[in-house]
């Protein structure tokens, strides 16, 4: 990724460094690897930049579900019209969508100088001394890929086996940024409550998080992205309510309620088991956020099941919730299923399940007014909780007061509901 000119009276050629601007599509696994993708870069001798201002632009793609494939797809037609139209040099295509498409992607656009893939996750490697986030949050990849084959879900076929870090490569990162200044951990993976099974046989997160808590230093917050409901075990739970430092949110996708959709999901569960799993996370950890995600418009979807959902929506309350339509992906069972749902019908669902959805979240921050909590400033006037996870949640708007760098963590007592937001006043710094 060097030029190589010649200079009048040396007789060795020398390299100008490049600049090198990075584009993270899609999750925030693949911001880690795009971390990993620039450390390379800036190892050869290059330099870090804005996309607007480089000579090489670095584009970790995401393959997913549909909408992102054709988020990818034009974010790499705008480059290629910047290299077209001014100084971009080189385009390099990342990620999912790459390892995906790998030959389509070379035919369609011949302007693309290369293609890599998805990159694996080595037991024993470390993760790159380099961050695309601000410097007070980091974003941990324990795992990759998933042992759960969901008939909707293309990940396995993208990211190969699952595959682990070692708990001693892992410390190792977490002491360092612990001495770089983070103060919010978090720890990612497509499913960590698999962590471990690969290397030593067995789930290893609750042992793994006893540890992160011993050496976190003045890592303040640790928080799970993301645990899969049929592996979350009483042990787990017992090391999140007893150690504090761990953020008191699980993130868990549901998919689904109605047990005959969760069959065909293959997800391992059925209502009744997510039920008694949600009353038992509720009873060990007081006060705890709950976050999950559901699909609508899966194949043979009918109208009562999706009732179904619906109204469990509304019974069973959850702090945050997601949805998506279903995305018919090549290479997954789900994709051959008869009784595909027609496009109209799934978006339509999808606007009802999020009504539902923020009727819930607004009662349930409304009762949040009149409380005392610690937050995180991301900027002069936003912080968040514990159970706002980065660039996902909400955030609390800061009313009055003096500013407070981000980075910095307030007491912040809730005002006021202001729509998916709180507003609140510091309490104390």
């Amino acid at each position: 990724m060097k030029i190589r000119t010649k200079v009048p009276g040396h007789q060795q050629p020398i390299n100008p460094p490049l600049r090198v601007g990075v584009i993270s599509l899609g999750c925030v696994r693949n911001t880690v690897d795009s971390e990993t993708l620039l450390a390379g870069a800036l190892r050869r001798g290059n330099k870090h930049s804005a996309v607007e201002e480089a000579d090489v632009v670095i584009v970790n793609t995401c393959g997913f579900i549909e909408s992102a494939k054709q988020e990818s797809i034009a974010v790499i037609n705008d480059l290629v019209a910047l290299k077209k139209r001014a100084g971009l040099k080189r385009i390099i295509v990342a990620g999912c969508l790459a390892q995906r498409y790998a030959e389509e992607l070379r035919q369609g656009f011949p302007e693309v100088d290369a293609f890599i893939g998805a990159l694996p996750v080595k037991s024993n490697a470390r993760q790159a001394d380099i961050s695309l986030t601000p410097a007070y949050f980091s974003y941990l990849k324990i795992c990759e890929s998933c042992f759960n084959h969901c008939s909707f879900c293309v990940i396995p076929a993208i990211k190969g086996r699952f595959h682990s870090r070692s708990q001693e490569v892992i410390l190792e990162d977490v002491r360092r940024l612990d001495q770089r200044g983070v103060k919010e951990l978090n720890i990612i993976g497509q499913d960590i409550t698999s962590y471990g099974m690969d290397l030593y046989g067995e789930k290893k997160l609750a042992a793994l998080l006893g540890r992160v808590s011993r050496v976190a230093g003045s890592i303040e917050w640790v928080r799970l992205l993301y645990l899969y409901p049929a592996h979350i075990t009483d042990e787990l739970l017992e090391v999140m309510a007893r150690e504090p430092r761990i953020c008191k949110y699980i993130d868990m996708p549901l998919q689904h309620i109605n047990d005959r959709i969760l069959k065909l999901m293959d997800r391992n569960m059925t209502r009744s088991g997510i039920e008694k799993l949600i009353a038992r996370i509720r009873r060990k950890i007081p006060g705890v956020a709950l976050r999950t995600t559901f699909i609508v418009g899966f194949p043979g979807e009918t109208d009562k099941e999706f009732q179904e959902l619906e109204q469990f929506v509304a019974q069973v309350p959850f702090e945050r919730a997601g949805a998506f339509v279903y995305s018919r992906e090549e290479g997954t069972r789900a994709y051959s299923f008869p009784r595909q749902v027609p496009g109209k019908v799934k978006q339509a669902r999808l606007e009802r399940l999020m009504a539902a959805q923020a009727v819930v979240s607004e009662g349930l921050r409304s009762k949040l007014v009149g409380r005392t909590l610690k937050c995180l400033v991301d900027g002069e006037r936003t912080a968040r909780s514990e159970y706002d996870a980065p660039e996902v949640d909400g955030s609390i708007h800061i009313i009055g007061g003096p500013l407070v760098r981000p980075g910095k963590f307030v007491d912040v007592k809730i005002t006021a509901v202001v729509g998916h937001d709180l507003e609140g006043e510091i309490e104390s710094t």
